[in-house]
C-alpha cells in the first residue's frame, strides 16, 4: 500500500499508483477528500498539459497547492488522467 501523509494524517492511500517523473499519481478515489480544497492555481507542462491544484488542510494547517492533477492530459500522459500527485512536504511512502 502506498500512502500520502501531511501534518500527521494520511490524506491518500492506494495500491495502484502510476509513477511519472518520480511522482506517485494516486487515483482520485484514493483521496481522503475532507483534506482537499480546490485552488485557482494552474500550470502547464509541455507534454502532460494543463495542471490544476488542490490545497491540503489538516487540523487547521493549510498547505497551498500541495497536490496537482491533469483534468484533461495530453495523449502522452493518458495514464495519469483522473490521478493526483503531491509535493510541498507531503510524504509518500510504501507501507
Amino acid at each position: 500500500m502506498i500512502k500520502a501523509s501531511w501534518n500527521g494524517k494520511v490524506i491518500a492511500e492506494s495500491d495502484r499508483t502510476e509513477i511519472v517523473e518520480g511522482n506517485h499519481y494516486f487515483p482520485a478515489e484514493a483521496l481522503h477528500k475532507e483534506f482537499f480544497r480546490s485552488s485557482e492555481t494552474h500550470s502547464v507542462c509541455p507534454w502532460k498539459g494543463l495542471a490544476s491544484y488542490y490545497s491540503i488542510e489538516v487540523d487547521g494547517q493549510k498547505n497551498p497547492d500541495a497536490a496537482w492533477y491533469y483534468p484533461d492530459p495530453k495523449p502522452a500522459a493518458h495514464n495519469i488522467a483522473g490521478r493526483v500527485a503531491f509535493w510541498k512536504g507531503v510524504r509518500v511512502e510504501t507501507t
